[in-house]
C-alpha cells in the first residue's frame, strides 16, 4: 500500500483552514512557492503528482 503525498498534504491543510480560516492565505502562498519552485528547478531524484 503506497500512500500519495499530495492528497495527504491536501487533507491537512483542508483541516487546518477549517479550523484557522486565516491560515488560508499563508498555505496557498506556500503552495504556490513551492510549486514555481519545482517548476523551476525539478523534482531532483524524487517523484511528486500534482
Amino acid at each position: 500500500m503506497t500512500l500519495a503525498l499530495t492528497p495527504l498534504i491536501s487533507l491537512i491543510a483542508g483541516v487546518l483552514i477549517l479550523v484557522m480560516p486565516r491560515l488560508l492565505n499563508y498555505i496557498v502562498a506556500i503552495y504556490l512557492i513551492v510549486i514555481g519552485l519545482v517548476g523551476i528547478f525539478g523534482t531532483g531524484n524524487f517523484n511528486l503528482s500534482f
